[in-house]
């Protein structure tokens, strides 16, 4: 009875997480979906607790697993908490980097109590071995890289390049892969499971070891505009390293849950290398962003307009449609209720104000559409990029807040670019442009920005929140 409860749980969790995962795609079900699938999980690990013949309440590592288990969720509880919007980005990597190495040290510990404990007849478990080596490798890939990405969006690790870095990543990659053929071809000899372990354990603490390095070097020299994409990949793979866990133990559960996440970390990740108009491998090796420089950004001194807080007011004021560009620096400032606040305002004075959402704005995918549903923006009022290029001629006033390389034109005009071929909101079609930023530094993409010295672009320099709350001010007035 109880073993058929397990399974009955198992499928319940699974149905949870495709349920969950289908209310998430819409920002006003998104936290329900969310609560579903933890509910799900929490369900089958309560009832694995009490069932399954591993563990069960008699058991006297119990305590052990409880207190780990009170230990994470308060931990996490705490972290997530603290954390500010800005840092989900860093958040996203931490806690997917622990999902890796969770996954790598399940291959490191079922591994050698298979090997113990099985009786072999000259053959391996094919099947277990490759579960087993893909969890390992995956695994630790995913939860180097991770903790490196998380080191680098928090600014604690630069990116570092080296022409000859490509070429050492590719020989570890090809060892890595020599090293499953390899261990996948031995045959142990029957009665000999000790003396088997004793000649493949180094093999695979140092397959461990080079999978950490490759994660580390994978992501060392990415940057700019390129993490959203490594976030999505790195994700996905623990996904699969997570799916390896389910097909060792057999585990339903595990199993779905894994597919999940590597499935839709895929998907996101083809859609975000499509929105950027660059291959994946171009992403992984190409090492776009961080130093490069436009040509046209280095054509001698060129001049900016500045616009006053009354000025914006009033035109905005008089304005019939308004659409509104959101990027990392509305995060920073933590802007998003008081822009929502100006939309409002327009709103009431009968202006049509919608947001331009760029796939890739921010630090990690949906990082603006999380921003603006916290702020409780209408759904509706998100317009995705080529929507919004489409009805850009029409816009009176585009208001652009800490965007900077998903609006540079720099990606359709100019061909000695590295952001050249990327699809940008196409901001110099609005009949006036208004730029809130801190300064005149480049984006995350490391290159100037060609947009804010068009004759039809203002800037106004200052924290996007104190500047948007000045605008609102004004608009009140007229």
């Amino acid at each position: 009875m109880s073993t058929y409860l397990l399974e009955i749980s198992y499928i319940i969790a699974s149905v949870s997480f495709i349920i969950g995962l289908k209310r998430m795609s819409h920002p006003e079900k998104a936290r329900n979906g969310n609560i579903m699938a933890t509910t799900g999980m929490g369900l089958a690990v309560f009832l694995t607790i009490l069932f399954h013949d591993s563990v069960g309440i008699n058991n006297p590592n119990l305590i052990y697993i409880l207190v780990a288990i009170l230990f994470g969720s308060v931990s996490g509880w705490f972290i997530a908490k603290k954390a500010a919007m800005t840092a989900m980005p860093q958040l996203v990597s931490f806690y997917n980097g622990m999902g890796g190495i969770c996954a790598a040290l399940i291959s490191l510990i079922e591994l050698p109590h298979y090997i113990n404990n099985a009786d072999f007849n000259g053959n391996m478990n094919t099947g277990f071995m490759l579960a087993v080596l893909l969890g390992l490798i995956i695994g630790s890939v995913s939860f180097s890289g991770s903790i490196i990405a998380w080191a680098k969006l928090d600014g604690r690790m630069g990116d570092i390049r080296s022409k000859t870095m490509s070429t050492i990543n590719l020989i570890i990659l090809v060892g890595l892969l020599g090293s499953v053929f390899y261990i996948m071809s031995m045959s142990p000899e029957p009665g000999k499971a000790h003396v088997f372990w004793s000649v493949l354990a180094p093999i695979i603490y140092i397959l461990f070891a080079c999978a950490l390095i490759y994660g580390i070097l994978f992501v060392l020299p990415i940057g700019g505009a390129d993490m959203p994409v490594v976030i999505s990949l790195l994700n996905s793979f623990t996904g699969l390293a997570a799916a390896m866990g389910g097909f060792l133990y057999g585990n339903l559960a595990m199993l779905t849950g894994g597919i999940l996440v590597g499935s839709a970390g895929t998907i996101l990740t083809i859609l975000m290398c499509k929105a950027m108009n660059r291959s994946l491998l171009n992403v992984i090796i190409g090492a776009f962003g961080g130093s490069s420089k436009s040509n046209k950004a280095n054509d001698g001194e060129r001049s900016y307009k500045e616009m006053s807080i009354a000025d914006a007011g009033v035109l905005l004021s008089y304005s019939s449609k308004v659409s509104i560009v959101p990027g990392y620096g509305l995060a920073v400032a933590q802007a998003q209720q008081v822009c929502k606040n100006l939309s409002s305002l327009l709103e009431e004075k009968g202006v049509d104000v919608s947001f331009a959402i760029h796939p890739v704005a921010g630090r990690m995918p949906g990082h603006m559409n999380v921003l603006l549903a916290e702020a409780d923006v209408s759904y509706d009022k998100l317009v995705e990029m080529d929507d919004a290029n489409s009805e850009m001629n029409n816009t009176d006033v585009l208001i652009v807040v800490g965007a900077n390389d998903v609006v540079n034109p720099a990606a359709y005009e100019d061909d000695s670019s590295p952001i050249y071929g990327m699809p940008v909101i196409k901001a110099l079609d609005a009949k006036n442009v208004i730029v809130i930023k801190r300064s005149m530094n480049p984006g995350y993409a490391g290159i100037d920005n060609d947009l804010f010295y068009r004759e039809n672009t203002h800037m106004m320099f200052g924290d996007a929140k104190d500047v948007l709350q000045s605008i609102n001010n004004e608009i009140k007035l007229n």
